[in-house]
């Protein structure tokens, strides 16, 4: 158990994300209730408005800038979100990206602070509970979803099926309702496959229906979000258990991500 100071989350936000902020305190409220623990967020945004690759090559190259700021704030660890804004850098960014980032806070006042990726943490999270086989929905445009496909892919994951919501404003995708996904999943081919990516973004908001659709199908089911979570939990060595919040975050998964 913890007690104490609350630990001091940093997070690299694309300015027009209204829901990471929402749905990963949240994860970590529930940690608060069975482990004690405590969390605040600060943030720092770069600029995002349409999906496309342009736009989110200019987030990445902000995304130092808002590191440093984040490092004042004496953060204990910092989780850097827009999935697809890595990935569309090419197979592996997030290894380069996160190593990039990490020398920045090295540098800052926050020297101590791990830093993870959701990119990463999705991919890691994957291989950490053994699935090979994956269905993956995401709100991108077509184009967008096969570059996502094959970056999960690049790292170990085949991906069986994928259904693309074709939602290219940052914003439009904030407010797509989490309890229209098990429909979403429905249109998936879900033979063969050993786990579901519900949302492989962490704009669209899904943790009202990770519970539902992992117990409805009887599969693992992650999340941008939940993966998220996981990594900041284990950065900070705590137990990375939450409570109705799918496979990534439950206690049958090894401790140590791989």
């Amino acid at each position: 158990m913890t007690t104490g100071a609350p630990y001091r989350v940093g997070l690299i936000v694309p300015s027009s994300n209204t829901t990471m902020e929402t749905e990963i305190p949240e994860l970590l409220r529930r940690h608060g209730e069975q482990y004690r623990t405590s969390f605040t967020f600060h943030s720092s945004r770069a600029r995002l408005h349409t999906v496309d690759a342009e736009s989110l090559a200019k987030m990445v190259a902000d995304s130092d800038r808002c590191a440093d700021e984040l490092g004042d704030a004496e953060v204990d660890v910092v989780g850097y979100a827009c999935l697809v804004a890595v990935m569309a850098q090419g197979n592996g960014a997030h290894v380069g990206i996160e190593e990039r980032l990490q020398s920045v806070l090295t540098a800052s006042r926050s020297a101590n602070a791990p830093m993870t990726s959701s990119a990463g943490a999705l991919v890691r999270t994957l291989n950490a509970l053994g699935l090979r086989r994956v269905a993956v929905v995401a709100p991108y445009m077509p184009a967008l979803t096969e570059l996502v496909v094959g970056y999960i892919e690049d790292g170990g994951v085949s991906v069986a099926d994928s259904v693309s919501l074709s939602v290219s404003d940052n914003c439009a995708v904030g407010r797509l309702d989490p309890t229209g996904l098990p429909e979403h999943v429905k249109r998936l081919d879900t033979s063969g496959v050993d786990g579901i990516v519900l949302s492989a973004c962490v704009q669209m908001p899904s943790l009202p229906a990770v519970q539902r659709v992992e117990d409805a199908l009887g599969l693992p089911v992650v999340t941008a979000a939940t993966a998220t979570t996981r990594e900041i939990l284990l950065a900070l060595g705590l137990e990375p258990v939450v409570r109705d919040a799918g496979a990534a975050l439950s206690a049958t998964v090894p401790a140590v991500a791989s």
